[in-house]
């Protein structure tokens, strides 16, 4: 199968990728894989990007879906692959159906990780770090046996400035902006597949799995 997946920050689609690619023994395909692979191969469209990255500017689309197209014809993706962190936008969408025609194929479910937004404000603002060693904490989900101390080494834990609440919300909020038409987008397309993902990790991953299941009968 060809899958893309999407969902807002902190809805752990990182982790669903992980282990739906082994469950289905494909391909997990990210946008800041496919760039870091092209910049450290030197290829003339890494280099471009590379370019825009250290001047701390956009990557534009046209050079993402050049990208995305040389990742997609390697052979490891002949027979299915996880699309994850493209497209963000219906241009980009539009790109990738147009890129995928000139493969010779096409996508067979677009993945749609649901959270509600007070649960995604308290996965994102509750994570501490640790200044010494660089140890990661959770608040509610993973916290320190040393209270405001790192465990492991004693280190004071902090937040980081991109971890508060107002940061956090602004994130979701051009999240969002951007993603709604492109729920619309393969929704009108009927691949798109809704998943409740407030559940425990294990019980999101049988319920994509069940979804895209019952889908290919």
């Amino acid at each position: 199968m060809r899958i893309m997946l999407m969902g807002p920050p902190g809805a752990g689609k990182g982790t669903q990728a992980e282990f739906l690619t082994k469950e289905l023994k494909m391909p997990h395909i990210s946008t800041g894989d496919m760039f870091r692979k092209a910049v450290k191969e030197g290829t003339p469209l890494g280099i471009e990007a590379k370019r825009y990255m250290d001047s701390g500017k956009l990557v534009p689309d046209t050079v993402t879906i050049g990208i995305v197209k040389e990742r997609l014809a390697e052979a490891d993706c002949s027979a299915g692959f996880l699309l994850d962190g493209f497209p963000r936008t219906v241009p980009q969408a539009d790109a990738l159906e147009k890129t995928l025609k000139e493969l010779g194929v096409k996508l067979d479910r677009v993945v749609n990780i649901i959270v509600d937004k007070e649960a995604l404000l308290q996965r994102l603002t509750g994570r501490r770090v640790c200044k010494a060693c660089g140890a990661t904490y959770h608040v509610v989900y993973h916290p320190s046996q040393g209270g405001e101390q790192c465990q492991l080494c004693g280190g004071a834990l902090y937040q980081r400035s991109d971890d508060t609440e107002a940061t956090v919300a602004n994130r979701l909020n051009v999240y969002e902006q951007q993603t709604a038409p492109l729920v619309e987008y393969y929704e009108e397309k009927e691949l798109l597949l809704n998943i409740e993902g407030s559940e425990e990790v294990g019980t999101v991953t049988q319920s994509i799995l069940r979804a895209l299941e019952r889908e290919q009968r």
